[in-house]
């Protein structure tokens, strides 16, 4: 499936086809998302079906307003509306307890629904458009790397989806924060460019840390042991230790992809080295695009210089925490 540029008859040729219970893959500032009508089990099991995703994950409703959050919400709670109106439309995605009728299919079995306003022009002309929820994990292979360009969404899921919007590359890079409304304790379920720190500040109130992923595999999205990884085995090295490392593989004869932070690393036909931004959201942006690039190298290995353990770097440390091995 090739991408059609998301210009005004594209978006509503996708509308149409979301209407009629298929499958098209848009942009959004964090990753491109795949979408169903959300309120069509069918068109939703779709989604799984292409992704090889198991059924008990929910996935996130994207919604065009934040006074649609009381169509799909039995209950919006104060702190829901704060958050919606400081940081919607934005990368925040809220848990609530869901409607009798939204499909078990888009919640994965639970009692709760995710929801999320995206801040992407193609996005929210596609919502008004369409006028209803889209059901939209990321338009990957299941825990596989998340896709930040439309091509990568053709290379990925090719003719699995009827349709592929092309927006341009993600801003953001990386997925959305999750926070969970729907019980007496407010908990960060999956962080993101939206800090703790910035949710707590507007609730005027603490947050619980995610649950660990044992005890929470399928609570939110993105909550598997390992996510967003690369087929080429992946392993994370700390600042420190990445030379001796990377002479080790070297003396090996391995062939090795290297995604630097710090480190001043000369390549060689034997090492690839992509220097990554020395900003958290920089990084981030570019982050998914550099490993997909080295993951189609076919190479032994893929080193990642460990980045700072900073809050501002919290969701990057998240994802590749899930993505690679740990020395």
């Amino acid at each position: 499936m090739k991408p059609i540029l998301a210009d005004r008859d594209a978006i509503e040729r996708a509308a149409y086809l979301l209407k009629q219970g298929r499958l098209v893959a848009f942009p959004t500032e964090t990753v491109y998302g795949l979408g169903a009508d959300a309120s069509n089990p069918d068109a939703v099991q779709g989604v799984f079906a292409a992704k090889g995703r198991p059924s008990d994950h929910p996935l996130i409703v994207h919604i065009a307003e934040a006074a649609a959050m009381k169509d799909w919400a039995a209950f919006v709670p104060e702190a829901a509306t704060r958050l919606a109106a400081h940081f919607w439309p934005g990368p925040l995605a809220l848990v609530l307890k869901k409607k009798a009728w939204v499909p078990l299919a888009v919640t994965g079995g639970q009692d709760t629904v995710a929801l999320r306003m995206p801040n992407h022009p193609v996005a929210l002309q596609l919502l008004q458009a369409f006028g209803g929820g889209i059901a939209a994990p990321s338009a990957n292979r299941f825990c596989r790397i998340s896709p930040t360009q439309a091509a990568h969404v053709a290379d990925e899921l090719g003719g699995a989806v009827d349709m592929i919007l092309d927006g341009g590359a993600c801003q953001v890079g990386v997925e959305s924060t999750i926070v969970d409304l729907s019980g007496d304790r407010l908990r960060l379920l999956r962080p993101g460019q939206i800090s703790r720190n910035a949710i707590e500040a507007v609730l005027q109130t603490g947050l619980l840390m995610p649950p660990t992923v044992g005890q929470s595999a399928s609570r939110a999205p993105g909550m598997m042991a390992v996510h967003y990884a690369p087929v080429t085995t992946a392993m994370l090295c700390p600042s420190g230790q990445l030379v001796e490392r990377l002479q080790n593989f070297i003396a090996d004869g391995k062939k090795i992809g290297l995604l630097a932070y710090h480190a001043d690393i000369t390549e060689t036909p034997q090492v690839r080295v992509i220097q990554m931004p020395e900003q958290a959201a920089d990084f981030a942006q570019a982050l998914y695009a550099s490993l997909r690039e080295l993951d189609q190298l076919r190479l032994d290995i893929i080193l990642v210089e460990q980045p700072p353990g900073t809050e501002a770097w919290r969701a990057i440390n998240d994802r590749l925490g899930k993505a690679t091995v740990v020395w």
